[in-house]
């Protein structure tokens, strides 16, 4: 199993934006533990939207060092929803909001072992605010933590099935055809589709470079190829293909944006089967 790394390590996501709030949270880690690396994974998550930060966070964190991970996407922020720390099975621990935000990545770093509540104010900042927990509260238990804090110290334990969970769309293998729909739409406005390539693979009887697909999304049907990337195919083309940075199917077009060029949005149904 990794372990921790012997200089601490944070990671920060949030959608906090081009503003100073990211800056904040770092010197206010960086108070408490001076000798950190932090590592700010994306400031740019779209605003107020708990599931892409969840995506993104289950998608980024398995390829980094074992550490400490923050993330706040947190439009309930001041109200009831509880502060929470996860211990994950591979030795990391994360920090963040009880909003769903937390688990999908925490099931990528070998489940949850163990989750608290961040009820501790010997570990917070004081006073602590009504509308900006990732200062007073997130980074610096996270930063605590970094430094030899007990995790049991963070306060105390929830039952893993009194976790916050978030709908996730989920793909359907049929005889001839995927019945999947839009997980995450990327900054270039690429698809990226609910299931897997090895059930997309089942679904239309193996894949291979340049397998022509009937792809139906929005109120289009066509006719298009798996390819291995964008440039397989002229430029304003649409293609399907494995997205590396997601780890699954998407629905792209070359040079343009296949959620416009569809005209899709977040969990629309698409259907894949072949040509």
């Amino acid at each position: 199993m990794p372990r921790m790394p012997e200089r601490p390590f944070i990671s920060l996501l949030t959608d906090f934006g081009l503003d100073t709030a990211p800056a904040v949270c770092r010197g206010v880690m960086l108070s408490i533990s001076p000798e950190a690396r932090i590592s700010d994974l994306t400031h740019n998550v779209r605003k107020f939207a708990v599931r892409d930060g969840a995506f993104l966070l289950q998608s980024a964190l398995p390829y980094q060092p074992v550490g400490i991970h923050v993330a706040v996407v947190d439009p309930g922020v001041g109200t009831s929803r509880r502060p929470i720390a996860i211990r994950t099975g591979r030795g990391d621990i994360l920090v963040g909001p009880d909003n769903g935000l937390l688990p999908p990545a925490a099931e990528r770093l070998g489940g949850v072992a163990e989750a608290r509540e961040a009820t501790n104010r010997a570990l917070f900042r004081e006073p602590v605010s009504s509308t900006f927990h990732a200062r007073d509260i997130f980074s610096p238990v996270a930063a605590h933590l970094s430094v030899g804090a007990p995790f049991e110290g963070v306060g105390p334990v929830i039952g893993t099935d009194a976790l916050e969970r978030l709908p996730w769309p989920v793909a359907r293998v049929e005889r001839g055809s995927f019945q999947t729909a839009v997980l995450f739409i990327d900054s270039f406005g690429n698809c990226r589709l609910a299931g897997t390539r090895q059930e997309l693979a089942e679904a239309v009887s193996g894949l291979e470079d340049g397998l022509r697909l009937r792809v139906t999304a929005g109120d289009r049907t066509v006719t298009l190829r798996w390819v291995p990337s964008f440039g397989h195919v002229a430029p304003g083309e649409p293609l399907l293909y494995d997205d590396a940075d997601y780890d699954g199917p998407a629905l792209g077009v070359n040079q343009g944006s296949a959620a416009r060029h569809f005209g899709l949005a977040l969990d629309a149904p698409v259907r894949v089967a072949p040509a």
